[in-house]
């Protein structure tokens, strides 16, 4: 479990009547599994591509071409920036669904839901950029979480707060960010000391 989605763990309480919002619930935890699949496969093609290009640097810099180095470094720049949002979509995903599984269980359902349609909406222009096949499944959970925000609001007649939730759902994004950019650094190997870096963001 990501270390920063203990940070959204609630206390457990009486659980509640859900009628057909549990099955409703459990659909969207599988679909949200769905997606983190695909952003796993996109993340490993993008691990690939990395060393493709990381070889491509140090194999230009062991020649003494400093223009063609630098050219793929910025290259390999980019590829690790997308690297960092898909794992910053993946964990802002496996918090969603762990909330989710909570929630299945002890009620709250529109505080819990509505932040993760903020993260869901906020985050599927950037997704489809990168995993364009993503759409189609994206568009499915986010109707998915509206509905069952629809559902468990005429159900217990509350109010929903979309301030507070898009504050929640910012606060989510930001520490899975915090989270990817530690694993990035993790996962991939730095540049030779002495491959030129101007302008270069890894």
């Amino acid at each position: 479990m990501p270390e920063f989605s203990k940070n959204w763990e609630r206390q457990e309480r009486a659980p509640v009547q859900s009628g057909p919002l549990k099955p409703a619930i459990e659909n969207a935890i599988r679909l949200i599994s769905a997606q983190t699949q695909r952003l796993d496969f996109a993340s490993n093609k993008l691990v690939e591509k990395d060393r493709q290009i990381f070889q491509k640097v140090v194999d230009a810099y062991a020649k003494h071409d400093r223009s063609r180095a630098l050219m793929y470094a910025n290259e390999l720049a980019e590829v690790r920036k997308l690297a960092k949002r898909v794992t910053q979509i993946k964990l802002a995903l496996e918090t969603i669904s762990l909330r989710l599984t909570t929630v299945k269980d002890y009620g709250d359902f529109v505080n819990t839901v509505t932040p993760a349609i903020s993260i869901i909406k906020g985050v599927q222009s950037n997704i489809f950029q990168i995993v364009p096949e993503a759409e189609k499944g994206f568009s499915l959970l986010s109707e998915s979480l509206s509905s069952i925000v629809t559902e468990a609001g005429a159900s217990s007649n509350l109010n929903v707060s979309f301030e507070a939730a898009n504050e929640d759902a910012s606060r989510i994004l930001s520490e899975a960010a915090t989270v990817a950019e530690q694993r990035i650094k993790e996962k991939f190997p730095d540049l030779p000391a002495d491959v030129p870096r101007e302008g270069i963001e890894i």
